[in-house]
């Protein structure tokens, strides 16, 4: 007698409304292989799931949800807000493909003026505030720190140099001579003076810029009376770069202090939002992000599920406003004031200020996604030209590119980078450290064959039905029919002969414009030299050449400076640095005796003989 199929949509959600009470939680909704298809929060759970069971009255996004539904799962909290706060971590964790998502989720950079020292450092600070200091911030980009770095040192004249960099100098440096530095290192401010810089500094970053320019006008018409025209010159100049600093920023709300200006576009299926960071009255900078819409969903449920999101590892400010209403807005705010310790207010302006700063948010967030949408179109002919090119079934999703990089076979490098319909995922490039020390020197079918080895064995293991989108569908390798020969025998070894591989190789003369192009068991062809599909693929093989030499440059860098010193617990940059000007190298301090060793400042009896005995057990 055969069993009956376990029922799926309505039949199986209206299946677990016996076991549900009324107590808020979240619920998950699961396919017939177990993937989570949604994830939501419920006031009341039995009530929230009941509508799901209802045959009719959904949106063609839900009905298709649920039609999918073979399992659900739940969990219940105490609160709503708790809820809310667990929907959000799951959807981040599990990726479900009917909720909205965040992609991009950086932490943003701040401004940290250090407060572990008599002539403070201001630098750009990113992760967590561990650092003794005062932070201001976020900024959205580095780029946006930087420029605001620049103009703070031409204001106010502040180091940025490093603690040890400012213990070692005997003359002023280069900031100094351009007038970017006070010269604290070398005694050329005295430390009263270098505070009172630091304090205005620090009242520009509160938005108090008008008292600091009034402050620096009577400083400046003071000097002049004392017929000190050197300094009042030096003033003035500071002044004009102020008066610069406020003309540059563009957007200086005065009614609006501290908030995060969020607004969302959405067309023909795609979503922009653009965020807006006020601080201290003053414009820090805007990002734009492209969440996915989770199949269809509504501008409420986008900007909703982009809030829970991104406030999830990042400090929300006093004030929120919004581009559209969403639901459980004073939830949302409760659990954000939660996150925060004090009250968040989240607001969709009608009037005023607040409105035309949020209006001003979706013009830009129109335009990005406009600009990416243009973007996203000539991609996509580029990809179906990829296709025809190459005889391939349909047009790739993921082209990922590998090269390697190294000198005479030293510090070699190997680079992933990936492409698709929306152009170079960054994200997604790798870059493998070559581990092999069997290899010859140089041998570049050895570094493919290892790079290609580790990359798809950990798709086998990861996602061997896959399904999570990081599979390729095309794989461009620089070099001939040696090369793709080698590969095509590569992938069979590893058990996967069912992606395609093309090998982009120069022409007799080596010229770009006259490349072939090389299958498996085919004859090599070419492209003629005008063919936008030719200028693409040559994008991408610079692109992976460009990634690739840069990883290898960073390792080799790193392995310059490195030394036996930098192997031993206990043996910073600061004892490193007193061991070797000790002694003069990392090989004489390994030949040095125990008290030798004792005698270097800062190295103690017990660390001394832990360096004695790392040298000399090496043997």
């Amino acid at each position: 007698m055969s069993q009956e199929p376990a029922p799926r949509g309505h039949a199986c959600i209206q299946s677990y409304l016996k076991t549900l009470d009324n107590s808020p939680g979240v619920y998950r909704m699961l396919d017939d292989r177990q993937a989570v298809l949604y994830v939501g929060k419920a006031r009341n759970l039995k009530k929230r799931v009941s509508n799901y069971a209802k045959p009719s009255g959904h949106s063609p996004r839900i009905a298709r949800m649920i039609s999918e539904t073979a399992s659900m799962m739940f969990l219940t909290t105490r609160t709503e807000t708790e809820a809310l706060l667990l929907e959000q971590n799951l959807i981040k964790q599990l990726k479900p493909k009917f909720n909205v998502l965040l992609r991009d989720d950086k932490s943003f950079p701040n401004i940290l003026v250090t407060g572990n020292h008599a002539f403070p450092q201001i630098k750009k600070h990113r992760g967590a505030k561990t650092e003794k200091g005062d932070y201001y911030g976020p900024f959205a980009s580095a780029g946006a720190v930087n420029r605001t770095l620049t103009q703070l040192q031409r204001v106010f004249l502040l180091r940025n140099c490093t603690d040890s960099m400012f213990e070692s100098r005997t003359r002023p440096c280069l900031l100094h001579q351009i007038k970017r530095c006070s010269g604290p290192c070398v005694g050329r401010i005295s430390q009263e003076d270098y505070a009172r810089s630091v304090a205005d500094a620090e009242l520009f970053l509160q938005g108090k810029s008008t008292r600091v320019q009034a402050e620096l006008a009577a400083e400046m018409e003071r000097a002049s009376e004392a017929m000190e025209f050197e300094r009042a010159a030096a003033l003035r100049d500071r002044i004009r770069a102020l008066t610069h600093v406020q003309a540059g920023q563009g957007i200086n709300p005065q009614g609006v202090a501290e908030a995060d200006v969020i607004a969302l576009h959405m067309e023909g299926g795609q979503a922009c939002v653009q965020v807006f960071f006020i601080r201290a009255n003053q414009n820090w900078g805007n990002r734009d992000y492209y969440p996915r819409t989770g199949s269809g969903a509504d501008a409420s449920e986008v900007l909703r599920g982009f809030l829970g999101q991104f406030y999830d590892n990042k400090e929300p400010p006093r004030q929120v406003l919004l581009s559209d209403e969403i639901e459980d807005l004073d939830l949302m705010a409760e659990a954000l004031g939660q996150k925060l310790g004090r009250k968040v207010q989240i607001l969709v302006p009608q009037r005023g200020e607040k409105k035309d700063l949020v209006a001003e948010a979706l013009r830009n967030a129109r335009e990005s996604l406009a600009r990416k949408m243009s973007e996203s179109a000539t991609q996509a002919k580029l990809l179906d030209g990829l296709a025809e090119a190459f005889d391939l079934d349909a047009p790739p999703a993921r082209v990922e590119v590998y090269d390697n990089s190294h000198i005479m076979g030293t510090n070699a490098v190997g680079a992933m980078i990936v492409a698709g319909p929306e152009g170079f995922l960054k994200s997604q490039y790798r870059k493998f450290n070559i581990k092999d020390e069997t290899l010859t020197p140089g041998d570049d079918f050895g570094m493919m064959r290892e790079m290609l080895t580790r990359r798809f064995q950990r798709l086998l293991k990861e996602d061997p039905d896959r399904e999570g989108g990081t599979w390729p569908d095309l794989l461009l390798i620089d070099g001939g029919a040696g090369q793709v020969s080698a590969v095509a025998g590569i992938m069979g070894e590893i058990g996967v002969d069912d992606i395609a591989i093309v090998g982009v190789a120069k022409g007799v003369d080596r010229d770009a414009g006259k490349e072939e192009f090389h299958r498996p068991g085919q004859r090599p062809f070419a492209l003629r030299h005008n063919d936008p599909v030719l200028y693409f693929v040559q994008r991408l093989r610079d692109e992976a050449h460009r990634f690739a030499i840069g990883a290898h440059r960073q390792k080799r860098a790193k392995a310059v400076g490195a030394t036996p010193l930098d192997e031993i617990a206990g043996i910073g940059a600061t004892r490193k640095r007193a061991l070797l000007a000790h002694f003069g190298s990392a090989k004489a301090v390994g030949r040095a005796g125990l008290d030798d060793l004792k005698a270097v400042d800062g190295i103690s009896a017990g660390l001394a003989e832990k360096i004695y005995g790392h040298f000399h057990e090496r043997g």
